[in-house]
């Protein structure tokens, strides 16, 4: 209980940015709705940058954009329809189906479209024919993203904080991979191998977050030119790291897969397997925190040389050569995530026996 109250308390601290836009953005956008435009009830301005500022952290521009679109869309078109046509089941079809239409037409995003849609489905249920209201309350709608858009850009997250946050879930997942299949093979027990392969299995997903982190973090740079110079100085090192640690979870995957397999049939194993795979562990750990720290990340890089280095190169057996060659692979995309090239990167180790 006091780990998941700490856990929730931290993702407060981190989501505070966030709601601090959302609460000044909506007061803003009802002001400028109801005292400057004179709309008398502007709710769609307050939702429409709750929403936009809600996406915006976790989602590209592109679809902040069709967000706002598709509730400007569904509104107009909803109330101008059924201020004509009333309410009721068919009117209900018929607004969505054509709000839809048009946002099908506009744009090929999904998002745009079923936001039209339920946009819609809202006017037609619950507001009631107004007459020229619809241009109104679309306006409002349009007017509450753009003010988010305008809070995203100018009351911005970190893009640092948003990277390393989902950053570090990465790289902790590769280390814990590593060391489940390290203590899999210490211990020759295969139903450790299968948890570990398992675990390595479910890393997919935070690494499509430390992606879509990247993309915010860069929008963030791009938009807000509180944040522009932050780009180059801070993003960068994740940036290169990105991929090169999205292939070693792959090959960890791999590796834990052969361990499986060699430990079910009983089959030899590479010896000093675990040690490197351990040693490579630590080093995740602490490249996870040179890059955390804006530095240069010399110790990594130089703890992942050292595990190269000690390769021998000896050949003994498929399940073993298979389990060397995805070690080797590991080392490899372990010194590109630290800046270095592949070709550099592959010298590094021992050439292999024929």
């Amino acid at each position: 209980m006091t780990f998941d109250l700490r856990g929730r308390l931290d993702r407060l601290r981190l989501m505070a940015p966030s709601i601090g836009q959302c609460a000044v953005a909506a007061a803003l956008a009802w002001l400028v709705a109801k005292d400057l435009l004179g709309h008398p009830r502007p709710f769609f301005a307050p939702i429409a940058v709750v929403l936009c500022v809600g996406v915006g952290l976790g989602a590209r521009l592109r679809r902040v954009a069709e967000l706002v679109v598709g509730v400007g869309l569904g509104v107009g078109v909803g109330d101008l329809l059924v201020s004509q046509i009333g309410s009721g089941a068919w009117q209900i079809a018929l607004v969505v189906a054509l709000a839809m239409v048009v946002a099908v037409f506009l744009d090929r995003g999904t998002l745009i479209v079923l936001q039209a849609g339920s946009s819609a489905v809202l006017v037609a249920t619950l507001l009631p024919p107004s007459g020229t209201g619809g241009l109104d309350r679309m306006v409002d709608a349009l007017l509450g993203g753009v003010l988010g858009i305008a809070a995203f850009a100018l009351m911005p997250a970190s893009p640092a904080a948003v990277v390393r946050r989902h950053a570090s879930a990465v790289f902790e997942a590769l280390a814990a991979a590593l060391d489940g299949t390290a203590l899999a093979v210490e211990r020759a027990d295969p139903d450790l191998a299968a948890e570990a392969l398992e675990e390595a299995r479910g890393t997919q997903g935070a690494v499509e977050q430390f992606s879509e982190a990247l993309q915010t973090g860069r929008e963030i740079a791009t938009i807000s030119p509180v944040r522009r110079r932050h780009r180059r100085l801070l993003l960068l090192r994740y940036e290169n790291a990105a991929r090169p640690v999205d292939h070693a979870l792959r090959n960890t995957r791999v590796l834990a897969r052969r361990a499986l397999v060699a430990l079910d049939q009983g089959a030899s194993v590479p010896v000093g397997l675990a040690p490197a795979l351990r040693q490579l562990s630590a080093a995740v750990l602490l490249l996870r925190d040179e890059l955390a720290s804006g530095g240069e990340p010399a110790g990594a890089r130089e703890a992942i040389a050292a595990v190269a280095a000690a390769q021998t190169g000896d050949r003994t057996g498929f399940s073993a050569d298979v389990m060397t060659a995805q070690l080797r692979s590991i080392i490899v995309d372990l010194l590109q995530a630290t800046g270095a090239d592949r070709e550099s990167a592959a010298a590094s180790l021992p050439p292999l026996e024929d």
